[in-house]
């Protein structure tokens, strides 16, 4: 489990083609600390399992239904991506429950800067606009943030200069992808609420 709090902005400094999976070197003096094989770490929202490390650099491998269905597919050799840790037990939980299963991507679609603040408009997937409400919890490429406005194909979220001079949102313009996750608790209770109407009938 992961909080979305991102510990450190990381890089992709090698892409190597599997065929129907790719493996990916990435570099992370942060989260490589006393990292062992078989560990995970999420790479823009996307809970990675540690191949091998060496150093301060990582390698994992991402199958073609990962690449498919998250923005992973779009990465190259100096792209900058946000890396976490799973969360320890006891560890304050300082975002929300991240599982770093992505559920779909979406898109910048505008940027609004303002003093001390920005605003960033990103679009969302039909299948997952029930799950996104305002003052909700959505995490956007591994980042634990909460919905500022939800409209019927888009959403809004104000980020501070930390988010922004630490993660790559301060970077992605109008046009790039990030992946999406939305709060696992809203999935389970529509679960819950589907299965006693169910039982109802």
């Amino acid at each position: 489990m992961f909080t979305g709090i991102v510990e450190e902005l990381g890089e992709i400094t090698a892409v190597e083609n599997l065929g129907d999976a790719c493996r990916f070197r990435l570099r992370g003096p942060v989260v490589t600390e006393g990292a062992k094989h078989g560990d995970s770490i999420a790479v823009n929202g996307v809970c990675l399992t540690v191949v091998d490390h060496e150093g301060d650099e990582f390698t994992a491998d991402v199958m073609a239904e990962t690449l498919d269905r998250s923005s992973l597919g779009a990465l190259a050799v100096g792209s900058r991506v946000n890396l976490e840790r799973p969360t320890a037990v006891g560890a304050r939980l300082g975002g929300h429950i991240v599982q770093g299963h992505v559920d779909g991507t979406g898109q910048v679609l505008e940027r609004k800067p303002s003093e001390n603040w920005e605003i960033i408009k990103i679009s969302l997937p039909a299948d997952l606009t029930r799950y996104v409400v305002e003052k909700g919890s959505i995490t956007v490429d591994g980042i634990s943030l909460t919905v500022v406005d939800a409209g019927p194909d888009y959403f809004t979220v104000s980020l501070i200069p930390t988010t922004l001079a630490l993660t790559t949102l301060g970077l992605k313009q109008p046009g790039a992808p990030v992946n999406l996750e939305v709060d696992v608790v809203a999935k389970y209770v529509e679960r819950l609420l589907a299965s006693s109407q169910g039982a109802g009938k």
